[in-house]
């Protein structure tokens, strides 16, 4: 019997990895079968030809076909399950996941899936597997949803309790490291919480947790394959403090130069935690969604606004990287709401915002009661708010137009630096400023214009182009050289920060001393001109604008930004050395160059050397 389970992923990522998939393929390798079952898994992206996504499936000639079912994957699952119907007539197809969990009796009325796996898959799946060997079939399973004349029949099934019964699909090989960009990577199951709007803790409270000495071995497995980065899927890393201090203490100690992504409550957060998150390479995503207490209240959450930021500042005292979501259109929210929690949030120096609009998810507290409330969504996948008792249907539109000003100014032009300095010498408050950039944005790409739709380098000079425009009036007009500064070293700074450096020169790259070589500029290397000495900017820390362009001159600098195996460097050099850089061709001597411009040869030839050695310069 051969089983493929089919992922769909929303679009090619570190973050598009069927580990749900793998637990299931791994922990049947613990299950004695009286007959042998294959495992073999397709993966697929939102996009792709529902047909052509089939036709890879009959092609691996499967009895079975398993789909995890998302809220964003549903639809396409549900075509390629169609054209299957099709081609395979004698194919049993089913599904499982978030979607089947929470709506099984939607899924099976709309879908052609044969049966569901509602909860935690895999001792039903293995269950079922063993039935299925013998030639019986699916119904009465625990976690097995089937059609009845009552809707669905469905008996829950009891989780594991000892998560460690689920062979580790890194460890065993279900999963090759090397194949993906990122890692998801889970150290524990359930939710502590119980917040109206998500099902991450559906009936059941409470976490289990893989153990330490298994999370310490995936650790080692991660660090030796030099893996990139890994997203820790844990609903709250550090709700059990002494637990996360010590993972991160192993990470320090065995990963140091792997990248990690949390997400934690800033309840939980105290100072020695902020410096062990400051102490790796790492982001932290708090759920805030709103700052209006008696909003959260109304969804199962608390607040204490003072607390918050004062465990938040604990972060940017540390220096360790994080970011809010936010969330709009709760029950009780309002847009003057909405903008409040906004600008709070920006006040508080986050690396970056994730703004979404309220989803009404099936299986949650808040659909069980969404009519009552007047809560008006969508039907099906997304399921998002239409509107409120509270906010309208043009208060959304307004919201989305902020969300995404914020996406694209903020969080994509990594503003985090100097948003707030530059707020300040304007005189203008965040929503104000971002309502202004989403207007000016609109009559520049269009209405239906998306963050996906801009690269980076676009996104800079759009902020060049907005802030050019926002401090041409007399009164403020004598900041903008300060402010085009600040933003053209952040956009420089972050491109060298994502871009990997170059391997070091050994001394020995050509027999040709630095003079009589051609060179090129490093790939990961920047040049940069500035209006005022860029040292004297960095070294101040805080982005005064007002106080730059009252005491610093408009000297002008000239700048090579690169990484580094020991971080992201900027040196400053002079305008005769930035021009040598710039006229590297990579087939003229640099000898040659230099004299053109009249720099000694002597100089010229340690300065060659040094950027070579950097990483700056490359030998052609």
């Amino acid at each position: 019997m051969r089983i493929d389970l089919v992922a769909v992923h929303t679009c090619p990522s570190p973050q598009a990895v069927p580990l749900a998939n793998a637990f299931l393929q791994s922990y049947l390798t613990t299950v004695p079968l009286p007959r042998p079952v294959e495992v073999v898994r397709s993966d697929f992206f939102l996009g792709q030809d529902p047909v052509a996504c089939a036709a890879g499936i009959v092609k691996l000639q499967p009895d079975l076909v398993g789909f995890s079912l998302y809220v964003w994957n549903r639809g396409l699952c549900g075509e390629i399950a169609e054209e299957l119907r099709r081609c395979l007539p004698g194919v049993t197809i089913f599904a499982g996941g978030p979607e089947a969990t929470a709506d099984p009796l939607g899924v099976l009325a709309g879908t052609r899936f044969d049966f569901l796996i509602a909860g935690e898959g895999e001792v039903p799946f293995a269950a079922l597997c063993e039935r299925l060997s013998k030639g019986g079939d699916v119904s009465r399973i625990p976690g097995v949803a089937t059609r009845a004349e009552a809707g669905i029949s469905l008996i829950p099934s009891t989780p594991l309790a000892n998560l460690d019964a689920i062979p580790s699909p890194w460890l065993n090989g279900t999963l090759d490291v090397d194949l993906y960009p990122g890692i998801l990577w889970q150290l524990s199951r359930g939710c502590g919480f119980a917040c109206d709007f998500c099902f991450d803790s559906r009936d059941r409270h409470g976490v289990r947790r893989f153990s330490l000495e298994r999370i310490e071995a995936e650790l080692r497995h991660f660090a030796s394959h030099a893996v990139s980065q890994v997203f820790v899927l844990d609903s709250t890393f550090n709700q059990d403090q002494r637990r996360a201090k010590t993972i991160l203490r192993l990470i320090k100690k065995i990963a140091p130069h792997i990248h990690f992504h949390f997400e934690v409550r800033s309840e939980f957060i105290d100072r020695e935690m902020a410096e062990l998150f400051a102490g790796i390479t790492c982001s932290l995503q708090i759920g805030l969604q709103s700052a209006d207490p008696r909003v959260l209240k109304q969804v199962g959450r608390a607040f204490r606004r003072d607390d918050f930021v004062s465990r938040t500042m604990l972060l940017n005292e540390s220096g360790a990287v994080f970011g809010f979501d936010l969330m709009y259109g709760l029950p009780g929210d309002t847009l003057s709401g909405f903008r409040d929690s906004l600008e709070f949030a920006l006040g508080l120096y986050p690396n970056h915002l994730d703004i979404f609009p309220l989803a009404i998810l099936p299986g949650t507290a808040l659909a069980g009661r969404a009519d009552s409330i007047g809560l008006r969504h969508l039907p099906g996948p997304p399921y998002t708010l239409n509107s409120s008792a509270t906010f309208t249907e043009a208060d959304m539109q307004e919201a989305r137009k902020l969300a995404l000003a914020c996406d694209i100014f903020y969080t994509r032009g990594r503003a985090v630096a100097w948003f707030n300095g530059v707020l300040d010498a304007l005189g203008q408050r965040p929503a104000e400023f971002l309502q202004r950039f989403a207007a000016w944005l609109e009559s520049e790409k269009g209405a239906v214009i998306s963050e996906a739709d801009l690269g980076d380098d676009q996104i800079w000079h759009l902020q060049r182009a907005f802030l050019s425009g926002a401090f041409s009036p007399k009164r403020v007009r004598r900041f903008l050289p300060v402010v085009l500064d600040l933003v053209d070293y952040h956009y420089h700074y972050a491109v060298a920060l994502m871009t990997p450096p170059p391997r070091p020169a050994n001394g020995t790259a050509g027999a040709k001393k630095p003079l009589q070589s051609a060179f090129r500029l490093a790939g990961s290397a920047r040049l940069a001109a500035f209006r005022y000495e860029i040292l004297e900017i960095l070294e101040a820390g805080v982005a005064d604008v007002r106080g730059f362009s009252g005491s610093l001159q408009q000297s002008g600098s000239w700048a090579v930004i690169y990484p580094t195996a020991e971080g992201v460097f900027t040196e400053s050099v002079s305008e005769l050395y930035y021009r040598l850089l710039e006229q590297m061709d990579g087939a003229t001597p640099a000898g040659d160059l230099a004299a053109r411009l009249g720099i000694p040869a002597a100089e010229a030839g340690e300065f060659l050397a040094f950027a070579e050695r950097e990483g700056i310069l490359e030998r052609c």
